[in-house]
């Protein structure tokens, strides 16, 4: 079964009538054939549904509007296998709405050299078929993927595998609904920013939810059901009772479990995919009486285990990074090493080993353990409870690794993807948390300076299975800026790109 069971690409293939039906219908045949071997070869996560041959200005129209109004369709692959001529793709590239790309192939691999005649010529005209249709693309300004190569070819397939797992994520991005529990933390400013304009330009939906309502579900969970969720943490995770004794680990424990019913609730009852929390409002300010009046500790532990599933974290209110992580989740499903939400925490100079502590006190994504993480209470002395607080322990995994992050610079937003090493990291006695060690690429220096002249947040979405590629393609597909620092970033060569990228969106933005 596929990750993306429910949504699909559609392939359409540009012909024309110029060379009669018999040559139409010998397209149509070689695409249904590519197009049923794309499917069948694995790399391809969501479904390929061939569309036919469009060979005039109505039905390139129709096909498109058809994409359009079909929820299931995620983007178009277009494929000119004849020559066909682009202006009778304009009306339809001017409706089309959903993401797309152009494959840039043919259905053979070689050209025949002992039997190539002038029908064969005539029916395989990708080369300059493809080329016209390129022109008119970017005659139009229209946005799109080019892949090149031929269809058969791995490579190929897997550029058209990562294009699709992130039209399948846009499509996901415009259903998702963030609730922000409290408002952001109190004059931070990255993490802020225009929540009319996110929705408007990358369709996620933001709302502040009162913490007190969300205290109504929370004391309505029973014992009962915390009890069996407490049951299921012992499956799940080591069991590890350290400072705070038997009988507050527990305590602690079944409130955290409280916690994470209570947040499954609200989520599920208001059709949200994404949540946001802020260690200064937790539902009351009497801690005496957490019972009633809010949490008695950081809902951590329910944070880490709905990251795991596919809903999207933001800590301090950070719901930009909220929504980029499920996103960063929904794209990357199937593939094995994991995701999470991270906070740039602490700098560790060590030579060319300098490198950056990740964590955020409790909220990290148990996906990206090295090992089964341990379930701990410890005293956690932040915010307004200052109490024994749970949390799954461990660290991460070693290796190559992505974060990202969206930061809003008024006149657009940018996507700030950066490469990253993970490392092993030294005993932590005394920080019982969950976290990771990171060296920032190219190195610690020019990395950490790049990330910080590119305006980037302190929170990241982070990821191993995904490359820059894919956010390439979601910035590209959400019409935002994107920079990527990697192993080639020079500072120098950066900030021209800066400069240059700012000069072009302040053009773009008086053309109009």
């Amino acid at each position: 079964m596929k990750a993306f069971e429910n949504q699909e690409v559609w392939f359409v293939t540009g012909a024309q009538l110029l060379y009669g039906g018999d040559a139409v219908v010998q397209v149509d045949g070689h695409s249904r054939e590519m197009v049923a071997g794309l499917n069948e070869s694995g790399n391809i996560p969501v479904n390929i549904v061939y569309k036919g041959t469009a060979n005039s200005s109505r039905e390139v129209e129709a096909v498109m509007r058809a994409a359009n109004n079909t929820p299931e369709c995620v983007g178009v692959i277009t494929w000119m296998h004849t020559f066909s001529p682009a202006k009778m793709w304009i009306k339809g590239l001017q409706a089309l709405e959903k993401p797309l790309l152009h494959l840039h192939t043919q259905y053979n691999a070689e050209i025949p050299w002992g039997d190539i005649d002038m029908d064969f010529m005539n029916l395989n005209q990708s080369a300059h078929g493809d080329i016209e249709f390129g022109h008119i693309c970017t005659r139009m300004r229209v946005q799109r993927k080019v892949v090149v190569g031929y269809w058969k070819n791995g490579d190929v397939q897997k550029k058209i595998a990562v294009w699709s797992r992130v039209a399948a994520a846009v499509a996901d991005a415009r259903n998702v609904r963030c609730l922000m529990f409290g408002m952001n933390m109190n004059n931070v400013a990255v993490t802020d920013g225009d929540r009319v304009e996110f929705e408007q330009r990358l369709g996620y939906h933001v709302d502040y939810y009162p913490v007190s309502s969300l205290m109504e579900y929370y004391r309505k969970v029973t014992d009962a059901e915390a009890d069996a969720l407490v049951d299921e943490y012992r499956k799940l995770y080591t069991i590890k009772i350290d400072e705070s004794g038997e009988e507050v680990y527990w305590e602690k424990v079944k409130n955290s479990a409280k916690a994470e019913i209570a947040i499954r609730r609200v989520l599920a009852d208001e059709g949200a995919t994404a949540f946001t929390t802020n260690f200064d409002d937790l539902g009351g300010a009497d801690i005496d009486i957490p019972e009633f009046f809010g949490f008695d500790q950081i809902p951590g532990l329910a944070s880490q285990r709905l990251m795991a599933e596919g809903i999207g974290f933001g800590a301090e209110g950070d719901w930009k990074t909220a929504c980029l992580c499920r996103t960063l989740w929904f794209m990357q499903q199937g593939l094995p090493t994991g995701c999470s939400f991270l906070e740039d925490y602490t700098l560790n100079f060590a030579g060319d080993r300098s490198s950056i502590l990740q964590s955020h006190m409790l909220e990290v994504c148990p996906l990206i353990a090295s090992d089964k993480p341990k379930l701990e209470v410890h005293f956690l002395g932040i915010g307004i409870r200052k109490q024994q607080t749970a949390r799954l322990v461990f660290t991460s995994k070693v290796g190559p690794g992505i974060k990202a992050t969206v930061v809003d610079l008024g006149n657009r937003f940018r996507l700030i993807a950066q490469d990253v090493e993970c490392i092993e990291p030294k005993a932590m006695p005394k920080l019982p948390v969950a976290s990771a060690l990171w060296v920032p690429q190219p190195s610690f220096e020019v990395g950490a300076g790049a990330w910080i002249l590119a305006g980037g947040t302190h929170h990241s979405a982070f990821s191993y299975d995904i490359s820059a590629e894919y956010w390439d393609d979601f910035a590209e597909m959400t019409g935002m800026e994107f920079v990527h620092i990697s192993k080639d970033t020079t500072i120098e060569n950066f900030k021209k790109e800066l400069r240059m990228n700012e000069v072009y969106y302040l053009l773009n933005k008086a053309l109009k």
